[in-house]
């Protein structure tokens, strides 16, 4: 029984490493939600700072913002659903490990990993 089990985690190899590869490309929207949160509503209710320099508003964020992470998210949830249906796993596990797995390029790059 064992066997199968270590089956199933060794075929989600293939699935975390394309999200790995996805996440690369994936740090400029992660990046770009971030500066918007943390310039915009966190700083509005007081848990960041916001940056002295910012002075042109949140709408021009907004306008960059959307198109980038709409992008990013539609080839993620497309690459994803065509990557889920050939994995023999649980979706649920799935969708985990691939979020969990789209992350760290982004946590490696401003370094909490």
């Amino acid at each position: 029984m064992p066997i199968v089990k270590y089956e199933r985690m060794r075929s989600l190899l293939v699935p975390a490493g394309v999200n790995i590869l996805l996440g690369i490309p994936g740090i400029v929207p992660f990046f770009l939600v971030w500066y918007f949160l943390s310039n915009g509503p966190l700083a509005a209710i007081g848990w960041t700072q916001q940056d002295p320099n910012e002075n042109d508003g949140m709408l021009l964020w907004l306008v960059i913002v959307v198109p980038v992470l709409g992008i990013f998210a539609l080839v993620w949830g497309l690459v994803n659903a065509w990557l889920s249906r050939r994995t023999p796993v649980g979706k649920a596990g799935y969708w985990l490990v691939c979020a969990a797995a789209v992350l760290v390029p982004y946590c490696v790059a401003i370094g909490l990993l």
